[in-house]
């Protein structure tokens, strides 16, 4: 079988590699719009196009490395550069498999640990993608079924959204209940110095009890 041509595409990971900077930058340049909407999400993970990444270069201070980029490209050796998301082959993540298997995505990674499935055409951010072809030719190989509505769904562009990012938004934190007044007892106040005690621990405080003259 004729290995497959794999088109170049970054994750947050790649990207921040490409530019010298922090994951969190990448996602950063996401989030504020510096950095494109992506050009494929597979398992609700984004990727770029290498021409989307790079029109990143030379403004606001960034970067690409010439070296990392050529070391890039040399990772993926039948890659090959797109300029237009519509001309990308359909790509896959674990995701999309189960769907297609009707499976599970703990199967589709347990199947992928024993090689019991098509090694992923490529790995982007350390998750798994496969050329849709390529799926489809080892179910049939295996003799897995397929389900056809999913592979249509896919070929039209249908693809679950991308996976939320970033620090959950929750309302405000109820505020702690106060502490109960210091009170001083004498000798002739034990029923009441007990009383107190036992209603500031069964309230979950600690009692400090420090004896004056």
């Amino acid at each position: 079988m004729t290995a497959s041509r794999i088109p170049y595409l970054l994750g947050h990971s790649e990207i921040a590699n490409l530019f010298g900077v922090e994951r969190q930058t990448s996602q950063k340049w996401r989030t504020d719009g510096t950095l494109a909407d992506p050009d494929v999400v597979a398992s609700g993970n984004p990727y770029w196009l290498l021409d989307t990444v790079l029109r990143l270069h030379g403004h606001a201070g960034r970067q690409a490395s010439t070296q990392r980029l050529a070391q890039y490209q040399e990772s993926i050796p039948d890659g090959y550069r797109v300029d237009d998301p519509e001309l990308l082959p359909v790509i896959v993540g674990i995701q999309e498999v189960a769907q297609l298997l009707s499976t599970d995505q703990q199967t589709v990674s347990r199947w992928r640990n024993r090689k019991q499935i098509a090694d992923a055409d490529f790995v982007l951010s350390r998750s798994p993608l496969w050329l849709l072809d390529s799926i489809t030719a080892d179910a049939t190989k295996r003799g897995r079924t397929l389900v056809p509505e999913e592979i249509e769904r896919l070929r039209s562009g249908e693809r679950a959204p991308q996976k939320p990012r970033g620090r959950r938004t929750t309302g405000p934190r109820p505020g702690k209940k106060p502490l109960p007044a210091a009170q001083s007892f004498t000798s002739s106040e034990c029923d009441e110095a007990v009383n107190f005690v036992t209603e500031v621990l069964s309230e979950g405080h600690t009692a400090v009890i420090r004896p004056k003259r």
